[in-house]
């Protein structure tokens, strides 16, 4: 069915395409060697390799560097390792390796399979995985290839992916290539081809399930290096190679810069020896038993009478001297940090709420720890990223601007737009969540337009402080100022009371703009896409004082 390649094919995937054609690994990209090759571009190659093979992702990093110094990298960089790091754009059932990854469901169905593999592999496929029994998520299965002209087919199951349960989505993928990898050396392999294992019809985001695969792959590799000669990461999708081409420079760094830069952009739980997320609640805490000295034994011990032995009562010193007040007192473990919490909550809500009292609503619970926030903005940006927000989008509540006078990037909302009755707030929050992402990275600024909102019903003091919490301690600091169009007295309150009862820090970073033109010395007018309506009541609010507002134009003049 396949016929071995005689000529040297560019970029190395796009011969996949044929369906009859034998790829060889001589004639895939190295990752070790991309950077030297962007020379060998032709014009007729595929346009998702752009220029050089594997683009740098780590450029114009530079800044970062200097407030590196003296911190380890937790990748560093392996030259062993990476001559045994492969990307391909195509299918991998065209590779002509030792073994390659099919990603099916727990019956090994040909219709869950990955598209493609039955079809190239003839039917005798089908017919061993239906002698299989089954197999467990996480877990993998290996049969003949038939057809293919690899010589194993490692069939292994994917995780179906929830927020709430992310923690174990993520331990079950990186189990599943864990498992590819360890039948490949149970077999005598030495060569494995590996496609995304997740897949859309399990909600698995496409982005965190790479940072599993590679850095699972790379622990791996770490451990048996000597085992292995080649791993083949496969990829069908142009925004899968994207993401490759991005996250393999931190995992596997070709270079001193990229490892250097790497440490900076690696997320904060990389995982344990294996790639496993780190789960503290699950760690065994256990001390070892201080050594001491045995006791003498009394020199002349009393025999009593048999009837007298049940009356004796041994003296509690006698085993205190075997053990350690430092071994009784552990540290705090996180069952009872979880209670105090619940405690804090519980007596919150029983004792005198001010918020509450005045208006405001509910502020909720306690405030959360550092790592509680860093979990609650991961879970929260990973599945805004997997779900479709358009209509949330279209309302235009939250949108991108230009930049500040200083050249901080914008955000701009409107309040009049926050139409509470018919707004999915749960949504709206994973909306922010994805849109404020890329601006709190570094100094950013915010415009809210209240023009005409004070006839909107408002949210409550708790979800404010909700949104803050999940949108972090880094949108905090890089924070820069708050601009508000068109105060009224009752926004004024409500933020004086959010100074006390949510955050001082982002709310004294607010900015009272009464008109128009006085915002444009902060933000310039073409940076903005401000809605008609805000032009309008600024003249009804200031009756024309200063400015001239052209209604077509919008274009901003000021009165001689």
């Amino acid at each position: 069915m396949y016929r071995t390649v005689a000529t040297a094919m560019p970029r190395g995937g796009l011969a996949s395409d044929s369906g009859d054609s034998v790829v060889t690994l001589d004639q895939v990209p190295r990752w070790s060697d991309a950077e030297h090759r962007s020379s060998l571009v032709s014009e007729n190659e595929d346009p998702a390799f752009s220029n050089s093979y594997f683009p740098d992702p780590l450029m114009n990093s530079s800044e970062v560097e200097s407030s590196l110094n003296g911190m380890l990298s937790r990748f560093p960089m392996d030259h062993e390792i990476n001559l045994k790091i492969y990307l391909w754009r195509g299918n991998p059932w065209n590779l002509e390796v030792d073994a390659v990854v099919n990603s099916t469901n727990e019956n090994l169905d040909e219709a869950h399979s990955s598209p493609g593999l039955h079809a190239a592999a003839g039917p005798g496929l089908a017919e061993e995985c239906a002698t299989l029994g089954g197999c467990r998520t996480g877990m993998a299965k290996v049969t003949n290839a038939y057809d293919l002209p690899a010589r194993r087919v490692i069939h292994t199951v994917g995780p179906k992916y929830a927020v709430k349960y992310h923690t174990a989505a993520e331990n079950a993928l990186s189990h599943c290539y864990r498992s590819c990898l360890e039948l490949l050396i149970e077999n005598g392999l030495k060569s494995i081809a590996m496609g995304c294992i997740y897949t859309e019809a399990k909600n698995y985001p496409r982005e965190p399930a790479a940072h599993v695969a590679i850095r699972t792959v790379r622990r791996f590799l770490e451990k048996q290096e000597d085992k292995i000669t080649a791993v083949v990461f496969c990829t069908t999708a142009s925004s899968d190679t994207e993401i490759y081409k991005r996250l393999l420079p931190l995992y596997f760094p070709r270079n001193k810069h990229e490892e250097e830069v790497a440490i900076s952009k690696l997320p904060a739980d990389v995982g344990d020896e294996n790639g496993e997320t780190i789960i503290d609640e699950r760690k065994i805490r256990i001390k070892t038993l201080p050594k001491k000295t045995l006791p003498k034994p009394p020199e002349a011990p009393v025999e009593l009478p048999v009837s007298d032995t049940g009356l004796i009562h041994r003296n509690s010193s006698y085993l205190d001297s075997y053990l350690d007040p430092a071994f009784m007192s552990l540290i705090k473990d996180p069952d009872q940090r979880r209670k105090e919490q619940w405690e804090k909550t519980a007596q919150a809500q029983r004792g005198w709420n001010c918020a509450k009292m005045l208006g405001f609503g509910d502020l909720g619970g306690p405030p959360l720890s550092a790592a509680e926030e860093y979990s609650l903005h991961s879970r929260y940006l990973s599945k805004a990223n997997s779900l479709n927000l358009s209509e949330i989008a279209e309302m235009k509540i939250v949108y991108r601007g230009g930049v500040d006078t200083e050249g901080r990037p914008v955000m701009v909302v409107v309040g009049a737009h926050f139409l509470l009755r018919c707004l999915d707030l749960e949504r709206f929050i994973l909306h922010v969540v994805k849109e404020f992402e890329p601006l709190i990275q570094k100094p950013y600024t915010i415009v809210y337009f209240h023009s005409a909102a004070s006839l909107q019903l408002q949210p409550e003091l708790g979800w404010m402080r909700r949104l803050q919490q999940i949108l972090g301690r880094k949108h905090q600091r890089n924070l820069h100022a708050i601009y508000v169009l068109h105060p009224t007295f009752h926004l004024k309150a409500t933020i004086f009371a959010m100074q006390f009862f949510v955050d001082s820090v982002v709310w004294k970073k607010v900015v009272y703009v009464d008109r128009l033109l006085q915002l444009f010395r902060y933000v310039p007018r073409e940076q903005l896409t401000i809605p008609d309506f805000v032009f309008q009541h600024d003249l009804e609010v200031n009756g024309g004082k200063g400015l001239i507002v052209d209604p077509r134009t919008k274009y901003v003049y000021q009165r001689p």
